[in-house]
């Protein structure tokens, strides 16, 4: 048996043994694949047209491709060579014009002619030993496999993807190289080496056998050659530093920090429940001191006006037996007015039944002034300034930077965009022609969070998008209930199209800003 052959069987052992691979996101590796291209290389002779080779690549911007510079050398001895373009999707072909290349660590940059394609993100960080990665491009063996001829080679279609783990301090003498377990055939030069969230972490640009078979494993030009290589031809990539997480341990987050907050939430209630329940107990209480205050006083005039009313009739009955008639009825009329004074006194007194009306009254009374300090209308409109929560947010690309937000309680934002009410509160979702992105934005204004989803569609779901985003055609701020509806129902439909879960999170925290000095 081949020696290479039985030691990459072993370093394969040996590199299982160190880090079990994870599952990748398909959402991530699938997206990544749409900037993945076949790069093909076809001579002419008078009119005939011949198939040179191909090899893969990936755009790192919409009109920019990076692939090997080994695959591009028969251009220096053949002036017809010319290259083509052949995107992972669509219909569309395109030319293709080389601007760098930099055989030193075997680099090539390729300017797309007449056409557009997602770009991918490229890590900043290196891998950790034994981190998973899959290598994406286009094995020749693959296409032999399927029987497919030159001629079949050139149109559309998916590449294909191969797990692997890499290995650290092996690296090549020539440049820095990551090596790593992903199968790798003629026709993978150029692809890219990416991480479990999509990300390039390499070039694959040769494997470990020379003989003319396949690699058992392979080398990629590490993004250490990669991102000076791009800085002097002046491109403008996409740069991750972030760690990958997966979406589906963000939403798990998510939802246990929604149950935390539901729980805190019915706390609180309980706990405001309780309060009112004292308060209401304090005001029963304080309601029946009252009461007993009241009676007590009534009882007091009523025994003072009594009193009074005895010793005006003992002055009339002296007054009887003096013989002053008049001043004796004067005596007498007082000491009635008197007695019956003090019987209404008595008899008007409150009872201990009003007390619970006298509480009422005043949690009544509590009620409203809360009420009216807790609710300020249009307290949430204004300006607002948002910075990303890295610790609540999935970037596979280029971290954000602040956005402005100008908020109004219609939904209204910036003056310009109308956002929809649903269960999950003020939404927009926003379908670009620019690229094959769908956003999905949403604000809540009782906790002054904004959220963006990043759902990165291939051109057949892109297209769909398109089409349901088209049946709604008012594009400003409006109250109009029918319009209101179209947009809620537009936003269903994008929604059902979407997959289950997006490629990036954003989550921004926003304050709100001082208005702006007249």
């Amino acid at each position: 048996m081949n020696p290479i052959r039985i030691f990459a069987a072993l370093f394969a052992v040996l590199v299982a043994t160190l880090a079990v691979p994870l599952a990748a996101d398909p959402n991530d590796i699938q997206a990544t694949s749409r900037s993945v291209v076949r790069v093909v290389l076809i001579a002419s002779d008078g009119d005939e047209t011949f198939y040179v080779g191909h090899g893969s690549g990936f755009a790192v911007a919409p009109n920019k491709i990076v692939t090997n510079a080994h695959l591009l050398a028969p251009l220096t001895d053949d002036a017809s060579i010319r290259i083509g373009i052949i995107p992972s999707e669509g219909t569309t072909t395109y030319g293709g014009t080389l601007k760098t290349i930099s055989v030193k660590n075997d680099l090539a940059l390729i300017e797309v002619q007449g056409g557009r394609l997602p770009s991918v993100a490229l890590l900043a960080n290196p891998l950790a030993d034994g981190a998973s990665v899959m290598a994406i491009g286009y094995p020749a063996n693959v296409d032999r496999a399927q029987g497919l001829d030159a001629r079949e080679t050139v149109n559309p279609m998916a590449p294909v993807k191969t797990p692997g783990v890499t290995s650290s301090g092996r690296t090549t003498r020539e440049f820095d190289t990551i090596l790593h377990t992903a199968a790798l055939a003629k026709g993978n030069s150029g692809g890219p080496l990416v991480d479990l969230c999509g990300r390039v972490v390499g070039v694959n640009s040769f494997g470990s056998l020379s003989d003319g078979n396949d690699a058992e494993y392979g080398f990629a030009i590490s993004n250490r050659e990669l991102l000076p290589f791009l800085r002097n031809a002046k491109v403008a990539y996409r740069l991750s530093d972030t760690d990958c997480r997966s979406a589906a341990d963000l939403s798990a987050e998510e939802r246990a920090r929604s149950q935390a907050a539901l729980a805190e939430s019915r706390e609180r209630e309980l706990s405001v429940s309780m309060a009112k329940s004292a308060a209401a107990q304090d005001a029963l209480r304080e309601a029946e001191y009252t009461i007993i205050g009241r009676r007590e006083n009534h009882l007091a005039v009523a025994a003072l006006a009594m009193i009074l009313a005895a010793l005006g009739g003992a002055a009339a009955y002296m007054l009887h037996e003096r013989g002053e008639a008049n001043r004796m009825k004067i005596a007498a009329g007082v000491a009635a007015g008197l007695a019956l004074f003090g019987v209404l006194a008595f008899a008007t007194r409150p009872g201990f039944d009003q007390a619970e009306d006298i509480a009422v009254a005043a949690m009544t009374a509590l009620d409203k002034r809360e009420t009216a300090q807790a609710s300020t209308p249009g307290s949430a409109d204004g300006r607002y300034q948002c910075t990303i929560v890295p610790e609540r947010s999935r970037i596979t690309g280029t971290r954000p930077g602040p956005l402005d937000l100008v908020w109004s309680a219609a939904g209204c934002v910036n003056a310009r965009t109308q956002y929809g009410r649903d269960v999950k509160g003020w939404t927009r979702v926003f379908v670009r022609n620019e690229d094959q992105t769908v956003l999905i934005n949403r604000f809540d204004p009782q906790t002054s969070q904004f959220r963006t989803d990043t759902f990165l569609l291939g051109l057949d779901n892109m297209q769909a998008a398109r089409k349901i985003r088209n049946r709604y055609t008012n594009n400003s701020c409006t109250t109009n209930p029918e319009a209101l509806t179209d947009l809620e129902d537009m936003q269903k439909a994008l929604r059902q199209a979407l997959p289950a879960e997006p490629n990036e999170v954003f989550v921004y925290d926003c304050k709100r800003r001082a208005p702006a000095a007249q």
